[in-house]
């Protein structure tokens, strides 16, 4: 048990913000095991961001409520995958060849595409809580806790059907991207299952389960087989990416069902 524990703080302390104690520790095997409780991680996420939503809707106006929780969950994780989702779609969007794709994707400055995704993707999610917010507070703060578990577990599944493509170890998310064991992704999957389980508990439906995660599934599959398609695997940028596109999804089949 203190080894998994220790391997959880691992992962949030790679894919967060978060302060830990020392004794976490870190290595690249560590962290390539830790890989397995990201759905864990995006529900802790989603949990402060729904903390936020809720005190500040006591006292705020939802809309403001929103965007504060919206920006609680980004400082928690340092706009990480905000950061990968731009990067993605530089390369994706400006590049013709895989390797045009992939140095795009290394550049740190941001480009247009990238620039139009994160004002996009950010406006679209601010507009999806809003109206979730509207049905139900309770139902919102639910929603931003199980979509954060499930987009992420689409993220881990990634790393189980492909390959990671980069060659060199410098990219930040190098030491998370090896192949993950179908041991690892099974206790990812049961965890993103306990994700679904927290919207249940808030009174969705079962059609309404069904839309959000079978949403969220389609834009994994669709991604999935353009990345294999230009670039023969994927990148922790691409990773990135699946989480911001697939917690949007789930969002979208929530709201489809309401």
């Amino acid at each position: 048990m203190l080894r998994e524990l220790r391997l959880f703080f691992t992962a949030v302390q790679f894919f967060t913000r978060i302060p830990l104690p020392a004794w976490v520790g870190h290595s690249a095997q560590q962290l390539d095991q830790a890989t397995r409780y990201l759905p864990a991680v995006g529900m802790c996420v989603g949990a402060l961001a729904a903390a936020v939503l809720w005190l500040a809707a006591q006292v705020l106006p939802l809309s403001l409520a929103v965007a504060l929780s919206m920006v609680s969950g980004i400082l928690a994780t340092g706009a990480f995958h905000e950061d990968g989702l731009s990067d993605f779609a530089d390369g994706m969007g400006g590049g013709y060849t895989r390797e045009k794709i992939l140095a795009i994707m290394k550049d740190s400055r941001i480009g247009a595409y990238g620039a139009i995704a994160i004002v996009l993707t950010l406006l679209i999610k601010y507009q999806a809580l809003l109206a979730l917010g509207a049905r139900s507070l309770a139902y919102a703060a639910a929603a931003l806790v199980a979509a954060h578990g499930v987009s992420r577990l689409m993220a881990v599944s990634l790393m189980v059907t492909q390959r990671y493509v980069r060659d060199d170890d410098s990219a930040r998310a190098r030491p998370a991207a090896g192949k993950l064991s179908h041991a690892s992704f099974a206790i990812s999957l049961l965890l993103g299952i306990a994700a679904l389980g927290i919207m249940l508990a808030a009174g969705a439906s079962t059609a309404s389960m069904f839309a959000a995660f079978g949403a969220a599934l389609l834009v994994r599959i669709y991604l999935a087989w353009r990345l294999q398609q230009r670039l023969g695997g994927y990148t922790g940028d691409c990773l990135g990416a699946v989480q911001q596109l697939t917690e949007i999804a789930f969002y979208i089949g929530l709201l489809a069902t309401l």
